[in-house]
């Protein structure tokens, strides 16, 4: 192991602070720089896969995670009327891959890692402002003052200020078509037993069980970007699936009506590479995919521990490039996938997308998840 390298990470999110975690871990001086005052997460649920576990277990954090977590039992597809389409078995997927689904609050997952790196790591108020290459090293400014450091690391999303900088040519994000919902319940008399996604016709719900009785809850509608509900988004929601099946209007009644969030979807479209000099990006800077196969963080938390693994070799950063690129370029693609036959509208291409999925069997789907959920460190 070589002492003394440095790197600042932009973007104090799940990937940030992950990639610092792992870096501090091998021994390197690193800074995370985060636009907002607090490195905080103000999200709703998060489900994380046997492959963002094993992630989390090299930085020693597996274990921890999990005790926080409710591992899903079991779920599935349904559709609007409550039939179900196709069942999934938690403990299978736990026997198949090794490790369950776990389902936490966002904020806890954050709270864990900021937990594991030291205070003096971590500056928020801190926008960068520039990236440039200064001979074998990298100078980084923000509106304070500027770093000169071995590698700048861009885990700052969607729309990341350092992909804008090194990536100037590189195509922005593109809207998918449909807004999302996500919501936390507050705890349900009789708890939530199975979680499912229950399709509709360009409308889709969604729940999973949450330490303390909760749930957590999405939805998704086909609509034009950019919108919103004039008389508040539960009351949108209620309108919406207030008469799909049950569970439905119970969750939605145990929501609290100012804790909807509303979000567009957008993902981005390939990049042809994930390094430029000693400027590596990582999760949705690099790879913003659409929430259908629930990846988009356990991809992060991998590129985070395989960026640093990789960089105890030479030529750290392409081997980087070239294991994460096309791994992450092949789950967006299955994730939009799902997430454009999920939104089916027109009645006949919904029914046989309903019939396909009835009829093919729950071995099946769980194999087609092996190259995503199987991923070892």
């Amino acid at each position: 192991m070589s002492m003394g390298r440095s790197a600042v990470i932009v973007g104090g999110g799940i990937g940030g602070l992950t990639a610092a975690a792992a870096l501090g871990r091998r021994g390197w001086d690193v800074e995370v720089w985060e636009r907002a005052a607090e490195f905080a997460e103000i999200g709703a649920g998060i489900s994380l896969w046997p492959n963002a576990l094993r992630a989390l277990g090299e930085l020693g954090l597996g274990e921890t995670v999990r005790r926080l977590g409710a591992v899903e039992a079991a779920g599935g597809v349904r559709d609007r009327a409550g039939r179900w389409l196709s069942r999934t078995d938690g403990a299978e997927i736990e026997r198949r891959f090794g490790l369950p689904m776990v389902v936490l609050h966002r904020a806890e997952l954050v709270r864990v890692l900021v937990e594991s790196l030291p205070a003096e790591v971590l500056r928020g108020s801190t926008e960068v402002t520039g990236v440039r290459e200064d001979g074998d090293r990298v100078v980084v400014s923000h509106q304070g003052g500027t770093r000169r450091v071995d590698l700048v690391v861009g885990a700052d999303g969607l729309h990341s200020t350092v992909r804008r900088l090194g990536w100037p040519a590189a195509a922005g994000p593109r809207y998918a078509g449909y807004t999302a919902w996500r919501m936390v319940s507050g705890p349900l008399p009789r708890g939530l037993g199975e979680g499912a996604a229950f399709w509709g016709r360009g409308e889709r719900f969604g729940f999973t069980a949450m330490p303390g009785g909760r749930a957590y809850c999405f939805a998704t509608a086909t609509v034009p970007a950019g919108g919103g509900a004039a008389g508040g988004e539960h009351a949108e929601l209620t309108r919406r699936f207030g008469g799909w099946a049950d569970p439905i209007p119970a969750l939605l009644a145990a929501v609290p009506a100012s804790d909807v969030l509303r979000h567009d979807i957008y993902d981005l479209p390939p990049l042809a590479s994930y390094m430029s000099g000693r400027v590596a990006l990582l999760g949705d800077a690099a790879h913003a995919m659409t929430p259908n196969l629930g990846q988009g963080a356990c991809q992060a938390l991998e590129d985070a521990v395989v960026l640093a693994a990789c960089l105890d070799e030479p030529g750290g950063l392409d081997r980087y490039d070239g294991l994460r690129r096309a791994r992450t370029q092949m789950v967006a693609r299955r994730s939009a996938r799902l997430g454009a036959i999920g939104q089916l509208a027109w009645p006949p291409a919904a029914l046989a997308r309903d019939l396909v999925a009835r009829l093919t069997p729950s071995a099946v789907t769980l194999r087609s998840m092996a190259p995503i959920l199987d991923w070892r460190p």
